[in-house]
């Protein structure tokens, strides 16, 4: 029998202890109120949430993690160091490094880690004080739902203020606004506060918002604002018309999604996306001030995609760009992507590899040769496959060399339509590998 060592975000029976990144239910598939195989460990806001995600769960098994911590885990087989760090992406998301003698791996669960957010500064640092001592990451499981070069969206902070712009340019509007059963708070709270307005929530997540200690925002009585956030799977474009029927109405979604691909110029290598294509791509100023330049291509008013419905890019992860630079802090030996497939897809080590510690050894003893053996006409030290410029090692290479090396890691896939378990699974070293 497969002897497991821990679990995160995977909740089959076999791990001596689980770990779960926070409460979206793509990340929760498989865990129940019966569920108690063995510890959970979780940050305390999480652990504050679950009861009410799972009304009968055992709470004796809930361990907490607090952010910005070390802990020292006693598990049947082994001691386990874990740091929980703030992986910004919803109430109580953390981030988990974890050491011991198979070498250390990072699991970044959901995350958004943008220049200017102060909150996301924090953890960097938290990451990279733990990190001081350990000589290499073996593996991260990254968070590439938007590992594309098309994925570039501005900051929170800066959809945001699109959002309340839209709302105040349509006074005599209602509003409603499409959000999950968690995240998204802290836009709510701009809007409030921009507008001086409450924001209406449906009954189950207005006890999640007083849970979270917003108690003066939000109310469940329609006749106090004309804003309303109301769950993504009740927001359609039949919804606004049968509204606008009675009363005129427009409707927000937030998100990083919907996207349409810019069709591809001549010798043009990246495409660009509906909604961002109106930016050049570039750098948000360190003074949360965003830099923008000259619209790219005729495509009109890019949000509004119906005449009641309008899409802001607020996304509460990485898009490339943040990635890119989390890679370039973590330099890991190799990366797992959590998310599978998606719209436009694309296995993280095909634009990243490049920032992988074997790459980068290799590469700089290819190198080496090369200058030492000038005219010589040396070959390469291993061999690369070229993707659109970027040479990284083949997936064989790879595969085979962290085989050798950390046998007891496998990650289960999912769909980025999010309704499949994801999640890792680290065995004991002497366990078969799985694939």
């Amino acid at each position: 029998m497969e002897k497991g060592l821990i679990s995160v975000d995977r909740w089959a029976e076999g791990s001596q202890a689980y770990f779960l990144t926070h409460l979206h239910s793509d990340h929760t598939h498989g865990l129940s109120c019966a569920w108690s195989h063995a510890p959970l460990f979780c940050s305390p806001l999480t652990a504050k949430l679950l009861p009410f995600r799972f009304p009968r769960f055992d709470l004796s098994l809930l361990r907490i993690l607090h952010p910005g911590t070390t802990h020292t885990l006693t598990l049947p087989s082994t001691l386990l160091h874990v740091t929980a760090i703030d992986a910004c992406h919803c109430p109580g998301s953390i981030m988990l490094l974890f050491r011991r003698e198979f070498g250390c791996v990072l699991y970044t669960g959901d995350f958004r880690w943008e220049a200017t957010c102060e909150k996301a500064n924090r953890a960097r640092h938290v990451l990279r004080d733990a990190l001081q001592n350990v000589p290499a990451v073996d593996v991260v499981y990254l968070d590439n739902t938007y590992s594309n070069p098309i994925y570039d969206f501005p900051p929170r902070h800066v959809a945001a203020q699109k959002v309340i712009d839209i709302i105040s340019s349509h006074p005599d509007h209602d509003v409603i606004i499409g959000i999950n059963t968690l995240g998204k708070e802290d836009l709510l709270v701009e809007i409030s506060r921009a507008l001086q307005i409450k924001i209406w929530v449906w009954p189950e997540r207005l006890r999640t918002m007083h849970l979270l200690g917003f108690r003066d925002i939000f109310t469940t009585n329609t006749s106090l604002t004309r804003v309303r956030a109301v769950p993504q799977y009740s927001f359609s474009v039949e919804t606004l018309e049968a509204l606008n029927a009675t009363q005129p109405t427009i409707g927000i979604m937030p998100s990083g999604l919907p996207w349409i691909k810019k069709s591809l110029q001549k010798n043009e290598f990246l495409s660009g996306s509906f909604l961002t294509s109106r930016y050049k791509r570039g750098k948000w100023s360190e003074n949360s001030e965003v830099q923008i330049d000259k619209q790219i291509g005729n495509i009109g008013s890019p949000e509004k995609f119906h005449k009641y419905m309008y899409s802001v890019p607020y996304s509460d992860h990485s898009n490339f760009e943040e990635i890119e630079d989390f890679i370039k802090l973590v330099q890991p030996t190799s990366l797992k992507g959590i998310v599978s497939s998606s719209s436009c897809y694309i296995e993280p080590m095909y634009y990243f590899g490049r920032l992988c510690r074997v790459n980068q050894q290799a590469q700089q003893l290819h190198e080496g040769y090369k200058r030492k053996e000038s005219g010589k006409g040396v070959g390469a030290v291993r061999s690369k496959t070229s993707f659109g410029g970027d040479n990284v090692d083949t997936v064989r290479d790879r595969g085979k060399a962290l085989k050798g090396k950390f046998p007891g890691v496998r990650l289960s896939r999912f769909s980025i339509l999010r309704r499949k378990q994801r999640g890792a699974k680290i065995q004991e070293d002497n366990s078969p590998d799985q694939g």
